[in-house]
């Protein structure tokens, strides 16, 4: 027989239940909760027998004092103090064939700079545009999260979605439809982003970089965007270009996508005019590599309040101005007056020194400071890549040199010269390899140097300053290559390809975001990894045990984000404010 005493009302209080036999009593702190949508009941917490219990309390009536205790809990779990919860595990039950147990809840992070960015709302919009049934909003947040987390194909983003706390709402056939959305509407989600992160994070639009790299396909044949052009990883498949506009934190502002086989230097312009329309953008500095600074560009940003800075190749300065530039007299030092002969530098007390010169220069038509710099570390690391780069070559020729390609300018095998003649002039048997010592010299003679073109009449120092945060832009490449996976490429239609890479831009303007959340105190794999780690395990009925190990890392996110999943276990009803929380922007 049972007897029940609940003190208030509501399934979720918590009740005492008193299970009676002819010789004994057992007092019972029972709670109803729901699994799989159905409602049934659950053992809290065993208190004991009655005779345990009154031996235990002496004159106190067992009964009497287990209401009381319940009422207790009740209490403490009304003002948001839980109860500690004990789950009871059988070592002779199997689990369930096909019962999920483990879930990932690190993607709550990038839930919150989800809807803090506003994307839902930008999915609202968009649905109310062309009214089609399916959740669009459900199908990116998952694409974002498996790009950032579990980057994979279309299919394996699907599957592992289910691996979420919060299980997908949407059929696979319904992701392809919304990479058709995506497509449409990529100009409208990047005008609509750039808007949204201004109430995030601070955006630095005074500096803007631009750059352009390329992506390979699995398959040879080319059509549409999938064009046979020059690959930057040396593939022999078609590619696609992306050029991607990154503002002066780091932070993604813009991408665009054309054809492989299209000259990376025509890019630019296009897409700085949609910043400039859609983004409400007019003065700002847009600092590029040499491949992207062609006169037209330069000139492009020459007007209307806008400005260049570009890196600019000493070799291919003209006679005179190379011979300025590689001058080892007339060098000035940032806060002293007097010029230096880089000659006669110490090589310890100068090393992390950075010397410069400028001058102005006229190139068609166009005028523009030529600044060039010297450092005895940046000659070290010069030296330090050819050597190696050298040794290389030796290796080569010790084995089959005949069989090599040169791959491109830069490649180690450029120091390796072939001759089909002996040193008399005549024809020789067989052609001869050996190491070009002409051209080692001839590069040597740069080392340590560096060049930068600008319109801007400022200080030499911050011209500097500014040119060397371009490697967050190669950085940001890095992180959709290797770490998003963004290739090699499956898909074949141009819209979804489209669709690929506004995922791709979306899912790192959150992760560059994040990392600023996180003011920038851990590694790209530190992130990542974390995050993929914090798995849950699923006690039904009561809630969510962490099974990943509690860091610096994760005490951060926790801080960062105002919301904690470290506790021993996370119950449900806990869990179902965190999920909330982090959809209420």
């Amino acid at each position: 027989m049972c007897y029940n005493k609940e003190k208030r009302k509501g399934v979720n209080a918590m009740r005492l239940q008193v299970s009676k036999t002819k010789n004994a009593a057992s007092f019972y702190v029972t709670k109803s909760v729901y699994t799989n949508g159905k409602r049934t009941s659950k053992v809290v917490e065993k208190l004991g027998t009655y005779a345990a219990l009154k031996e235990k309390l002496g004159d106190q009536d067992p009964y009497e004092w287990a209401e009381n205790y319940v009422a207790e809990l009740n209490r403490r779990e009304k003002e948001g103090k839980e109860p500690d919860v004990i789950a009871k595990y059988s070592p002779s039950k199997v689990i369930k064939k096909g019962e999920q147990r483990s879930f990932n809840g690190g993607y709550l992070f990038l839930q919150q700079l989800y809807h803090e960015l506003g994307l839902h709302k930008i999915c609202n919009k968009i649905t109310d545009k062309y009214r089609f049934d399916y959740n669009l909003n459900s199908i990116l947040s998952r694409l974002l999260y498996g790009r950032i987390l579990f980057p994979s194909s279309k299919l394996s983003t699907y599957e592992l979605s289910s691996g979420l706390i919060e299980p997908p709402d949407f059929e696979l056939h319904q992701i392809y439809r919304a990479l058709e959305v995506i497509a449409k509407e990529t100009d409208l989600i990047q005008a609509a982003l750039y808007e949204n992160s201004l109430s995030v994070s601070k955006r630095n639009t005074g500096i803007l970089y631009y750059d352009c790299t390329n992506y390979f396909f699995e398959i040879e044949q080319e059509e549409g965007l999938k064009q046979y052009g020059y690959s930057k990883e040396h593939k022999p498949n078609p590619i696609v270009q992306m050029g991607l506009f990154m503002d002066g934190d780091g932070i993604p502002l813009a991408f665009s996508i054309t054809p492989g086989n299209t000259n990376e230097q025509i890019t630019l312009k296009p897409l700085e005019k949609k910043i400039l329309s859609d983004f409400a953008l007019s003065k700002f500095v847009v600092c590029t590599d040499a491949g992207l600074a062609s006169t037209s560009n330069r000139r492009f940003n020459d007007r209307a309040g806008r400005a260049f800075i570009t890196t600019q190749s000493i070799k291919k300065l003209k006679g005179f101005l190379k011979e300025w530039a590689l001058d080892p007299k007339g060098w000035n030092l940032e806060g002293n007056t007097e010029l230096y002969d880089i000659r006669d530098l110490d090589e310890e007390t100068c090393k992390e020194k950075l010397f410069y010169k400028e001058r102005w220069i006229k190139e068609s038509d166009l005028e523009q400071k030529l600044i060039v710099t010297y450092s005895i570390k940046y000659r070290d690391y010069h030296r330090k890549i050819r050597d190696s780069q050298i040794q290389r070559a030796l290796d080569t020729l010790d084995k089959n040199p005949s069989k090599m390609k040169k791959q491109n300018p830069n490649d180690y095998k450029r120091f390796i010269q072939k001759t089909s003649c002996t040193g008399e002039g005549e024809i020789a048997d067989k052609e001869i390899y050996s190491l070009n010592a002409d051209l080692i010299e001839k590069e040597a003679a740069f080392d340590g140097f560096y060049a930068v073109c600008t319109n801007l009449d400022e200080d030499t120092t911050e011209i500097t300053r500014i040119n060397r945060r371009r490697w967050e832009i190669e950085e940001c490449f890095r992180i959709l290559k290797d770490v998003f996976k963004a290739r090699p490429i499956y898909l074949k239609r141009d819209d979804r390809i489209t669709a690929h890479f506004t995922t791709c831009f979306m899912a790192l303007l959150i992760y560059r975001l994040l990392e600023k959340k996180l003011k920038n105190e851990f590694t790209c794999d530190t992130i990542i990894r974390s995050l993929r780690d914090m798995n849950f395990l699923e006690s039904k009925g009561y809630g969510y045990i962490p099974t990943y190990t509690r860091t610096d890392f994760t005490d951060a996110l926790h801080e960062a984000f105002e919301f904690r999943t470290d506790y021993e276990i996370v119950t449900l009803k806990q869990m179902k404010k965190i999920c909330k929380a982090t959809k209420t922007q």
